[in-house]
């Protein structure tokens, strides 16, 4: 079950991913925006394959962060957790024919995952947490069909609740950075 997962997302990551005539030069452009009431700072790359305001655009998708939060243990989303999470939910829009899902989309787009910087010799990679909404997570695998959009929602368990959650977009895995964002543990 495993293997067959890690293989779709591959699989799905090298579709998505596409060939590209975009430049590998970075454009960094500061910008905040307001994501659930908190502040997210972001930079981005511009073209056809960006990530800034809490969109990924790319050939085949796009996906769009629609709120996230700091969920306790304990409280809706987390009851079974042994640490704080937080919990993103998106829209992922199929804009091709290409086997898709809201899952196989955001591990594509986020392939390194969320990294809270808190400690200083090493990278501090956050690991996935329990599937916070209970209503989305029969469709996470769903195919996506062209021109639709399935909501999705992924949590990551925090190591901290004061250092803020850097997320990083890339054009599939292995694929050019497109952007990162972080946002603000509160």
């Amino acid at each position: 079950m495993k293997i067959k997962l890690l293989l779709s997302i591959l699989a799905t990551s090298v579709l998505i991913s596409g060939c590209s005539t975009m430049k590998e030069e970075k454009k960094e452009n500061p910008v905040t925006n307001e994501t659930e009431k908190d502040k997210v700072n972001s930079t981005s790359r511009t073209g056809e394959y960006t990530f800034k305001d809490g969109k990924v655009s790319m050939e085949d998708v796009d996906l769009k962060i629609t709120k996230y939060k700091v969920i306790p243990v304990g409280e809706e989303g987390n009851e079974y957790g042994d640490a704080p999470v937080i919990a993103f939910w998106y829209e992922t829009t199929n804009k091709t024919e290409k086997d898709i899902s809201p899952m196989t989309a955001w591990f594509a787009a986020f392939p390194q995952g969320p990294i809270q910087d808190n400690d200083k010799n090493k990278f501090n990679k956050l690991q996935v947490a329990i599937h916070p909404d209970k209503t989305l997570v029969n469709d996470q695998m769903s195919k996506i069909k062209k021109d639709g959009t399935v909501s999705g929602a992924i949590a990551y368990k925090l190591t901290d609740l004061t250092t803020p959650v850097k997320l990083t977009a890339y054009k599939g895995i292995g694929g050019i950075e497109l952007g990162s964002q972080e946002f603000a543990i509160k």
